[in-house]
């Protein structure tokens, strides 16, 4: 992967502060990608983000917007547009979502997890669109989850969500495509970041080192891991690659077992 293809061009990543998105900007500023960091409540690790960014050389631009929100994804993309005129690469990566059993889920769980997760996903690339074509074209990459396709505790609506996107994706990519632009998406399993302290299940340091016990790879996926991955799917390289969900999580799916706690 040439590292100069990919100097002076300029990515969105959403929800962009911390965790896999703060590591996907920085890894794209370490190729001389120029970024626009997305967050929505917490402007400090933005920040920190956009500074630690431009210590490598490159312009990085800060926006608090909720991308759920259909005002907030046009005002988004107009400060895209004004800071850097087009863009090359979108990141879709901002994720939320109402984890609780099936039978607890309510309406404002699910239209909060499908807008964040699902809608804005097809909106934003909507109108990134204009912008990638002032460019030539470029590439559009979303964060999935396993749970589109496994069933997790308490993942329902959020899995549902991801599902949506990969579906999302597919079409994207064969409509996209006259117009030079391609999409894909990737799947991690579990990350190693602050997320975590969502799900109950997964704050068990036990736990979590019997998850990497179980994953043929040996460890846990990183976000960097995550991060490389993405670039990757922006490179030419990777331009037979369409439409597609890349699993990536060391292999721990692939069993028919499943996750087992440790005995006592």
């Amino acid at each position: 992967m040439a590292k100069s293809f990919f100097q002076g061009k300029t990515a969105l990543i959403t929800g962009s502060g911390r965790g896999i998105g703060r590591a996907i900007a920085l890894h794209f500023a370490g190729l001389g990608t120029n970024i626009i960091i997305n967050y929505f409540r917490n402007r400090e690790p933005a920040e920190e983000t956009a500074r630690e960014a431009e210590s490598l050389g490159v312009k990085a631009g800060v926006i608090k917007a909720n991308v759920g929100d259909m005002d907030d994804l046009t005002r988004l993309v107009a400060g895209v547009e004004q800071a850097f005129e087009g863009l090359d690469f979108l990141i879709s990566n901002a994720g939320s979502g109402y984890n609780r059993p099936i039978l607890e889920q309510r309406p404002k769980g699910w239209n909060w997890t499908m807008d964040i997760n699902a809608r804005a996903y097809l909106f934003l690339a909507q109108k990134c669109v204009p912008l990638m074509e002032k460019k030539g074209g470029g590439s559009i990459v979303a964060i999935s989850s396993p749970g589109s396709f496994r069933v997790l505790p308490e993942y329902a609506v959020v899995g549902a969500s991801k599902a949506a996107l990969e579906a999302l994706t597919r079409y994207l990519a064969v409509e996209l495509a006259s117009r030079n632009i391609n999409a894909n998406a990737v799947s991690p399993g579990i990350v190693a970041t602050d997320a975590l302290q969502h799900f109950n299940t997964m704050q068990d340091e036990d736990l979590l080192a019997e998850i990497a016990a179980q994953t043929p790879a040996g460890r846990i996926v990183t976000p960097g891991d995550v991060a490389g991955i993405v670039a990757f799917l922006c490179s030419p390289e990777a331009e037979m690659i369409r439409g597609q969900t890349i699993v990536a999580d060391g292999g721990f799916t692939l069993p028919a077992s499943g996750l087992k706690r440790p005995a006592d």
